[in-house]
């Protein structure tokens, strides 16, 4: 049997690691993510890693110790997933953040976690390629957590989300062992696919420590269309009609009246005077003007306004209205972002729908979503000193889900469960299901210390 010194198994472990904090204001930052969620307390203190054998020795201590441990990035989590509290350590692989290698002809990239997403797009384009999933956050989040959470962003409409463009894994799991999931194959189906149960479970199975990605060519030419509407249901319904004309967007994006308005107030811009929702378009490749005339075809009877143009200046200016839309809205007060996702045909009942529950329980909620996906995020926005996970920001919270599952949709596109959303989990995946994702949990993880509460 161990002997603990004094401070127990979290004192034990910070005392034996080499990169260690327990400052107060580290371990503050440490434990809340972008979601909003504020947990009961801090960590007990904070291992930096900057080697794969740093996460190795952290995971190794913690079994032996049976401390609880939080793996994290850049932190810019939704749902609560990087959040760390009193019994916690909190194990930070941003400091592993090299692009290792690219090669232009297998069109690949071996990245450690803590490589911001942006970056790997930035080394990617020197050869003629790019990294399909691109959050809002792109210059902030990094590939581990855009791996821990399945992460979309704005080109998933055409080239998928992040379980699309992870060939290959390495992860560190509980005991310190190092897993090897997936292939450098685009094709590949020996045994069961360990990678893609790895990608989205929020690091409750494994630390990831190296990610092999696929790369992808750029366009040649990419058509951008900006097109404004009189109210949410117009612009809804014309995202629908370009699903039905049969054209495939790279980006497809729709903002709400009031987000725009948001955006307007802290970039200047003059997006809300032009009407009253907004989409966003881009097609690219060798008929990308071609997909164009067909998109503004299908949405002409829908809106106010269009506006076309091949220029990347100007497409950059159309699209950092959609990128900076959660920021501008996080100066209005607290934000927690939902994460629903429906049937595309069905965008404009659940934009609908989430009007209602806004005017019915007076909670303010802006709208945006990959409209190409059906993936929406409602974004309830309360004080900065007000709750969103109790009283009124909660139930719209649960009612924004319910109205999700009605239209035959689910809890979360992209952002993951974290903690903010388990009240909920069982209800869409059913009880079986739930049962043998614990089981999973189990075989990772069998002392239960990876990410405690998170997930499942």
């Amino acid at each position: 049997m161990t002997t603990l010194p004094a401070g127990g198994g979290a004192a034990a472990l910070l005392a034996a690691c080499r990169l260690v904090s327990t400052d107060p204001e580290e371990r503050a930052r440490a434990s809340v993510d972008r979601s909003g969620y504020v947990p009961g307390g801090v960590p007990d203190g904070i291992v930096y890693a900057e080697s794969v054998d740093d996460v190795v020795e952290a995971l190794r201590l913690a079994t032996r110790y049976r401390v609880p441990i939080v793996p994290r990035g850049a932190g810019t989590g939704l749902a609560g997933g990087s959040s760390a509290t009193a019994g916690n350590v909190v194990l930070d692989v941003s400091r592993m953040n090299r692009i290792l290698s690219i090669d232009p002809v297998e069109q690949q990239a071996v990245v450690q976690p803590g490589v911001l997403n942006a970056e790997v797009n930035a080394a990617a384009s020197r050869h003629g390629l790019f990294y399909a999933p691109d959050p809002a956050s792109t210059a902030i989040c990094s590939i581990g957590g855009n791996v821990a959470t399945n992460a979309g962003g704005m080109w998933c409409a055409k080239y998928g989300v992040t379980r699309e463009s992870v060939l290959s894994l390495q992860a560190v799991l509980a005991d310190g062992r190092i897993l090897t999931t997936g292939r450098n194959t685009i094709k590949g189906v020996s045994g069961y696919d360990l990678n893609a149960l790895l990608i989205g479970s929020e690091g409750t199975l494994g630390v990831v420590v190296e990610a092999t990605l696929r790369l992808r060519p750029k366009p040649l030419r990419t058509a951008t269309v900006a097109a404004y509407f009189a109210d949410a249901a117009a612009a809804a319904q014309a995202a629908s009609a370009i699903i039905a004309a049969r054209v495939q967007p790279a980006i497809l994006e729709f903002i709400d009246g009031g987000t725009l308005a948001a955006v307007d107030a802290m970039m200047g811009t003059g997006h809300a005077i032009r009407g009253n929702a907004f989409l966003l378009a881009q097609t690219d490749g060798y008929g990308a003007l071609l997909e164009q005339q067909v998109l503004v075809e299908a949405i002409t009877p829908f809106a106010l306004s269009i506006e076309q143009t091949d220029d990347d200046a100007r497409a950059a200016e159309l699209v950092a209205a959609r990128r900076n839309a959660i920021p501008a809205l996080q100066l209005l007060g607290r934000v927690s972002i939902g994460d629903i996702g429906v049937p595309r045909k069905r965008l404009a009942e659940a934009v609908a729908g989430l009007a209602e529950i806004s005017a019915r329980t007076g909670v303010k909620i802006f709208v945006i979503a990959h409209a190409a996906d059906g993936n929406l995020h409602p974004m309830v926005v309360v004080g900065h000193d007000e709750s969103i996970t109790e009283g009124p920001a909660k139930a719209a919270l649960g009612e924004m889900f319910h109205l999700a599952r009605r239209l035959g949709g689910t809890l979360t596109g992209e952002h993951g469960i974290g903690v903010l959303k388990q009240d909920w989990l069982k209800e869409e995946v059913g009880g079986l299901s739930l049962e043998l994702q614990h089981k999973i949990k189990a075989a990772f993880d069998p002392l239960g210390i990876l990410n405690p509460g998170k997930g499942i």
